[in-house]
Protein backbone atom coordinates (compact mmCIF):
# COMPACT_ATOMS: atom_id res chain seq x y z
CA UNK A 1 0.00 0.00 0.00
CA UNK A 2 1.26 3.33 -0.78
CA UNK A 3 2.22 5.55 1.94
CA UNK A 4 2.14 9.37 1.59
CA UNK A 5 5.87 10.81 2.68
CA UNK A 6 5.87 12.33 5.45
CA UNK A 7 7.07 15.82 5.57
CA UNK A 8 9.56 17.07 9.07
CA UNK A 9 8.30 20.21 10.52
CA UNK A 10 9.47 23.17 9.39
CA UNK A 11 9.93 25.20 13.08
CA UNK A 12 13.28 26.23 13.81
CA UNK A 13 15.12 24.90 16.43
CA UNK A 14 14.85 26.27 19.92
CA UNK A 15 17.84 28.17 20.92
CA UNK A 16 19.20 26.97 24.74
CA UNK A 17 19.95 29.60 26.59
CA UNK A 18 20.01 31.25 30.60
CA UNK A 19 16.89 32.44 31.98
CA UNK A 20 16.86 35.90 32.95
CA UNK A 21 16.27 34.72 36.79
CA UNK A 22 20.01 33.41 36.76
CA UNK A 23 21.15 36.50 35.49
CA UNK A 24 19.53 39.02 37.70
CA UNK A 25 21.89 37.89 40.88
CA UNK A 26 24.84 38.56 38.54
CA UNK A 27 24.16 41.84 37.05
CA UNK A 28 23.97 42.91 40.83
CA UNK A 29 27.27 41.60 41.52
CA UNK A 30 28.62 43.28 38.42
CA UNK A 31 26.93 46.46 39.65
CA UNK A 32 28.45 46.04 42.87
CA UNK A 33 31.98 45.86 41.41
CA UNK A 34 31.37 49.13 39.21
CA UNK A 35 30.46 50.93 42.44
CA UNK A 36 33.73 49.86 44.03
CA UNK A 37 35.78 51.02 41.41
CA UNK A 38 33.52 54.11 40.67
CA UNK A 39 34.72 54.84 44.34
CA UNK A 40 38.22 54.54 43.51
CA UNK A 41 37.36 57.32 40.60
CA UNK A 42 35.61 59.58 43.45
CA UNK A 43 38.88 59.48 45.56
CA UNK A 44 40.74 60.37 42.72
CA UNK A 45 39.08 63.29 42.25
CA UNK A 46 38.75 64.29 46.21
CA UNK A 47 35.35 63.76 45.88
CA UNK A 48 35.62 61.43 49.49
CA UNK A 49 31.87 61.44 50.51
CA UNK A 50 31.00 59.94 47.31
CA UNK A 51 33.61 57.67 47.33
CA UNK A 52 32.10 56.22 50.90
CA UNK A 53 28.41 56.25 49.33
CA UNK A 54 29.70 54.10 46.32
CA UNK A 55 31.21 51.64 48.94
CA UNK A 56 28.11 51.62 50.90
CA UNK A 57 25.72 50.80 47.75
CA UNK A 58 27.89 48.39 46.66
CA UNK A 59 27.39 46.79 50.09
CA UNK A 60 23.93 46.97 50.00
CA UNK A 61 24.30 45.55 46.35
CA UNK A 62 26.53 42.91 47.94
CA UNK A 63 23.69 42.19 50.77
CA UNK A 64 20.94 41.70 47.79
CA UNK A 65 22.85 39.48 45.24
CA UNK A 66 23.02 36.41 47.03
CA UNK A 67 19.52 36.29 48.60
CA UNK A 68 18.13 37.14 45.60
CA UNK A 69 19.80 34.33 44.12
CA UNK A 70 18.44 31.74 46.40
CA UNK A 71 15.29 33.16 45.92
CA UNK A 72 15.42 33.04 42.23
CA UNK A 73 17.18 29.63 42.34
CA UNK A 74 20.14 30.99 40.56
CA UNK A 75 23.26 30.50 42.37
CA UNK A 76 26.05 28.94 40.38
CA UNK A 77 29.66 28.15 40.78
CA UNK A 78 30.12 31.33 38.09
CA UNK A 79 28.49 33.40 40.77
CA UNK A 80 30.01 32.38 43.82
CA UNK A 81 33.60 32.85 41.99
CA UNK A 82 32.38 35.84 40.91
CA UNK A 83 30.75 37.28 43.92
CA UNK A 84 34.27 36.68 45.79
CA UNK A 85 36.43 38.70 43.16
CA UNK A 86 33.62 41.59 43.29
CA UNK A 87 33.71 42.04 47.14
CA UNK A 88 37.81 41.94 47.28
CA UNK A 89 37.60 45.15 44.99
CA UNK A 90 34.72 46.59 46.66
CA UNK A 91 35.00 45.97 50.22
CA UNK A 92 39.42 45.39 50.16
CA UNK A 93 40.89 46.98 47.31
CA UNK A 94 38.28 50.33 47.52
CA UNK A 95 38.46 51.58 51.21
CA UNK A 96 42.19 50.95 51.18
CA UNK A 97 43.12 53.06 47.99
CA UNK A 98 40.32 55.71 49.57
CA UNK A 99 41.86 56.58 52.33
CA UNK A 100 45.25 56.01 51.07
CA UNK A 101 44.41 59.06 48.96
CA UNK A 102 42.85 60.90 51.97
CA UNK A 103 45.14 60.86 53.86
CA UNK A 104 47.72 57.94 54.41
CA UNK A 105 49.85 59.03 51.19
CA UNK A 106 50.65 61.57 54.27
CA UNK A 107 52.52 58.73 55.95
CA UNK A 108 54.65 57.88 53.28
CA UNK A 109 55.93 54.14 53.06
CA UNK A 110 54.02 53.43 56.56
CA UNK A 111 51.16 54.62 55.13
CA UNK A 112 51.39 52.35 51.72
CA UNK A 113 52.25 49.39 54.18
CA UNK A 114 49.16 49.77 56.50
CA UNK A 115 47.21 49.70 52.63
CA UNK A 116 48.53 47.12 51.46
CA UNK A 117 48.08 45.22 54.75
CA UNK A 118 44.29 45.46 54.72
CA UNK A 119 43.93 44.64 51.06
CA UNK A 120 45.89 41.28 51.56
CA UNK A 121 44.11 40.94 54.73
CA UNK A 122 40.46 40.98 52.69
CA UNK A 123 42.01 38.98 50.49
CA UNK A 124 42.80 35.89 52.25
CA UNK A 125 39.72 36.40 54.37
CA UNK A 126 37.37 35.63 51.29
CA UNK A 127 40.15 33.01 50.45
CA UNK A 128 39.35 30.93 53.83
CA UNK A 129 35.42 31.76 53.59
CA UNK A 130 35.51 30.13 49.87
CA UNK A 131 37.90 26.94 51.40
CA UNK A 132 34.64 27.06 54.20
CA UNK A 133 31.84 26.84 51.78
CA UNK A 134 30.06 23.68 52.47
CA UNK A 135 31.70 22.43 55.15
CA UNK A 136 29.72 19.32 56.79
CA UNK A 137 31.55 19.14 59.55
CA UNK A 138 30.37 22.23 61.50
CA UNK A 139 28.13 21.97 64.21
CA UNK A 140 24.50 23.29 64.12
CA UNK A 141 25.28 26.51 66.10
CA UNK A 142 28.01 27.48 64.61
CA UNK A 143 25.91 28.38 60.93
CA UNK A 144 25.12 31.82 63.03
CA UNK A 145 28.19 33.07 63.43
CA UNK A 146 31.31 33.91 60.78
CA UNK A 147 34.67 33.10 61.49
CA UNK A 148 36.13 36.79 62.01
CA UNK A 149 34.61 40.16 60.37
CA UNK A 150 33.27 39.66 57.10
CA UNK A 151 34.33 42.25 54.23
CA UNK A 152 31.42 44.23 53.61
CA UNK A 153 31.21 44.45 57.34
CA UNK A 154 35.05 45.23 57.70
CA UNK A 155 35.27 48.26 54.68
CA UNK A 156 32.43 50.21 56.64
CA UNK A 157 34.44 49.75 60.13
CA UNK A 158 37.60 50.42 58.26
CA UNK A 159 35.95 53.77 56.91
CA UNK A 160 34.45 55.10 60.24
CA UNK A 161 37.44 57.10 61.14
CA UNK A 162 36.19 59.11 57.24
CA UNK A 163 32.66 59.28 58.32
CA UNK A 164 33.40 60.46 61.77
CA UNK A 165 35.41 63.19 59.92
CA UNK A 166 32.55 64.05 58.13
CA UNK A 167 30.51 64.64 60.78
CA UNK A 168 32.66 66.07 63.57
CA UNK A 169 35.22 67.69 61.59
CA UNK A 170 39.47 67.47 60.44
CA UNK A 171 41.63 67.11 63.11
CA UNK A 172 41.73 64.06 64.96
CA UNK A 173 40.01 60.81 63.20
CA UNK A 174 41.93 62.33 60.08
CA UNK A 175 44.89 61.75 61.25
CA UNK A 176 47.13 59.11 59.52
CA UNK A 177 47.86 57.54 63.11
CA UNK A 178 44.21 56.84 63.80
CA UNK A 179 43.52 55.54 60.03
CA UNK A 180 46.65 53.08 60.75
CA UNK A 181 45.02 52.13 63.98
CA UNK A 182 41.69 50.70 62.02
CA UNK A 183 43.69 49.80 59.45
CA UNK A 184 45.58 47.47 61.17
CA UNK A 185 42.78 46.52 63.85
CA UNK A 186 40.16 45.63 61.32
CA UNK A 187 42.45 43.72 59.51
CA UNK A 188 43.44 41.74 62.30
CA UNK A 189 39.37 41.23 62.76
CA UNK A 190 39.16 39.42 59.45
CA UNK A 191 41.48 36.84 59.75
CA UNK A 192 41.22 36.31 63.04
CA UNK A 193 38.60 33.34 64.49
CA UNK A 194 36.60 35.46 66.16
CA UNK A 195 33.08 34.87 65.75
CA UNK A 196 30.93 37.20 64.66
CA UNK A 197 26.45 37.47 64.20
CA UNK A 198 25.84 36.57 60.71
CA UNK A 199 22.53 37.47 61.13
CA UNK A 200 21.74 35.50 58.18
CA UNK A 201 19.12 32.73 60.13
CA UNK A 202 17.85 35.42 62.80
CA UNK A 203 14.12 34.50 63.16
CA UNK A 204 12.30 37.65 64.49
CA UNK A 205 9.24 36.64 66.68
CA UNK A 206 5.79 38.03 65.99
CA UNK A 207 5.22 40.82 68.70
CA UNK A 208 8.78 42.34 67.80
CA UNK A 209 8.11 42.68 63.44
CA UNK A 210 6.23 46.14 64.17
CA UNK A 211 8.75 47.76 66.80
CA UNK A 212 11.55 46.35 64.58
CA UNK A 213 9.69 47.76 61.31
CA UNK A 214 9.45 51.10 63.16
CA UNK A 215 12.92 50.79 64.26
CA UNK A 216 14.40 50.20 60.67
CA UNK A 217 11.87 53.21 59.59
CA UNK A 218 13.29 55.86 61.86
CA UNK A 219 16.89 54.55 61.58
CA UNK A 220 15.97 55.32 57.76
CA UNK A 221 15.08 58.92 58.17
CA UNK A 222 17.58 59.98 60.29
CA UNK A 223 20.20 57.93 57.52
CA UNK A 224 18.69 60.95 55.24
CA UNK A 225 18.66 63.93 57.18
CA UNK A 226 21.79 62.73 59.37
CA UNK A 227 23.70 60.41 57.28
CA UNK A 228 27.18 60.51 58.50
CA UNK A 229 26.24 60.85 62.34
CA UNK A 230 23.64 57.60 61.35
CA UNK A 231 26.65 55.73 60.17
CA UNK A 232 28.82 56.40 62.89
CA UNK A 233 26.53 54.62 65.23
CA UNK A 234 25.92 52.31 63.34
CA UNK A 235 29.51 51.33 62.95
CA UNK A 236 30.04 51.62 66.87
CA UNK A 237 26.59 49.61 67.41
CA UNK A 238 28.47 47.02 64.97
CA UNK A 239 31.36 47.27 66.97
CA UNK A 240 29.70 46.76 70.61
CA UNK A 241 28.07 43.66 69.21
CA UNK A 242 31.42 41.57 68.75
CA UNK A 243 31.80 41.04 72.51
CA UNK A 244 28.25 39.85 72.76
CA UNK A 245 28.71 37.22 70.09
CA UNK A 246 32.02 36.30 71.51
CA UNK A 247 30.17 35.39 74.15
CA UNK A 248 27.54 33.56 72.89
CA UNK A 249 29.47 31.74 70.75
CA UNK A 250 31.36 30.18 74.09
CA UNK A 251 28.13 29.66 75.74
CA UNK A 252 26.68 27.78 73.15
CA UNK A 253 29.75 25.87 72.42
CA UNK A 254 29.77 24.53 76.12
CA UNK A 255 26.30 24.14 76.36
CA UNK A 256 26.56 21.49 73.18
CA UNK A 257 30.06 20.10 74.76
CA UNK A 258 27.99 19.37 77.73
CA UNK A 259 25.18 17.31 75.63
CA UNK A 260 27.80 15.64 73.96
CA UNK A 261 29.58 14.51 77.04
CA UNK A 262 25.50 13.67 78.53
CA UNK A 263 24.99 11.40 75.50
CA UNK A 264 24.97 7.69 76.12
CA UNK A 265 27.40 5.84 74.53
CA UNK A 266 26.36 2.81 71.70
CA UNK A 267 26.60 -0.54 72.81
CA UNK A 268 29.83 -2.33 71.65
CA UNK A 269 29.88 -4.72 69.00
CA UNK A 270 27.82 -8.35 69.55
CA UNK A 271 31.16 -10.22 69.23
CA UNK A 272 33.11 -8.01 71.75
CA UNK A 273 30.23 -8.13 74.32
CA UNK A 274 31.07 -10.57 77.70
CA UNK A 275 28.75 -13.82 76.88
CA UNK A 276 26.52 -14.18 79.70
CA UNK A 277 27.55 -16.81 82.58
Amino acid sequence: MFKRPRFKSKRPPRIAGLSINRLIPNILTLLALCAGLTSIRFAVHAKWEMAVAAILLAGVLDGLDGRIARLLQGTSKFGAELDSLSDFVSFGVAPAMVLYFWTMQGAGGLGWAMVLLFAVCCAMRLARFNTMLGEPDLPAYAYNFFTGVPAPAAAGLVLLPMVMTFQFGPGLFDRPIVVAMFLMGVAFMMVSKIPTFSFKKVRIPHRWVLPILLVVGLATAFLVTEPWLTLSLLGLVYLSTIPLAVKSFRRLKRQADEVAGQAPTAPPPVDQQQAPG
